[in-house]
């Protein structure tokens, strides 16, 4: 983050991964964004994010003006929000965000690795209900580049991307059964994917719990590194 003044004021520019949301739906994620200029979030069958610029009071009430009031939402941002009694706090976590300048990949021969579709999404929803990565609906595969890994022609683990940045891509809904796990399969996905990034001129970043260790582990097997803690809520405006 770098200073810069603004009048006699003294602001904070923030680095677009700070508040990824509002980065993703004001650049690459664009055609996704059903707000306008001062609040954005996604349809609820891709994604339950919004996000505003800069959380503030005044955006804080432009926010409670332009959400639908018949949903939750959750957003990530780099720092804690100040919510109000206009909002219904419903959780909050403390995430690790992650980025992978320095890539190392992992390869194995021999898996039935599939580029994933619409036919798959029954399976991809029984699957991320199952080992809770983050937020995965109806719709969001439309985020794209979804691969998994199957055994007997079951889906036992996936991963794809979701957030996209103007120079970042997200790397999301890592999750293999828990009937498939030790095999490596998550950090073979991932490698594919980060592979395609690379060659798009892009850099991969992430977003985990800050207690899973286990996961945490594998993606500092493959490069990643922390970059910011992230606070992680889901809200709901008050009707």
């Amino acid at each position: 983050m770098s200073p810069y003044l603004y009048g006699s004021t003294l602001l904070i520019q923030l680095h677009p991964l700070d508040n990824p949301i509002w980065s993703a739906l004001n650049s690459l994620e664009k055609n996704k964004n059903q707000g306008n200029a001062d609040v954005a979030y996604f349809s609820p069958e891709i994604s339950p994010f919004a996000a505003v610029s800069e959380w503030n009071g005044a955006s804080m009430q432009k926010l409670l003006n332009g959400l639908p009031k018949d949903r939750s939402f959750s957003t990530l941002i780099a720092h804690p929000i100040q919510f109000n009694e206009s909002w219904e706090i419903i959780f909050e976590l403390m995430l690790f965000q992650m980025i992978c300048t320095e890539p190392f990949f992992v390869e194995k021969n021999g898996l039935d690795i599939r580029k994933l579709s619409n036919e798959h999404i029954p399976e991809m929803l029984e699957l991320t209900a199952l080992t809770k990565p983050g937020p995965f609906l109806q719709r969001t595969i439309d985020f794209g580049n979804y691969h998994g890994v199957f055994e007997n022609n079951r889906l036992v683990s996936m991963a794809g991307e979701r957030l996209h940045l103007e120079k970042f891509t997200e790397i999301s809904a890592v999750c293999t059964h828990p009937n498939a796990l030790g095999k490596s399969y998550a950090a073979v996905l991932m490698s594919i994917i980060l592979k395609q990034i690379l060659q798009s001129g892009r850099t991969a970043f992430l977003h985990v719990r800050n207690d899973n260790m286990r996961a945490i582990k594998m993606y500092e097997r493959l490069g990643f590194k922390h970059r910011a803690d992230i606070f992680f809520t889901v809200f709901k405006p008050i009707q």
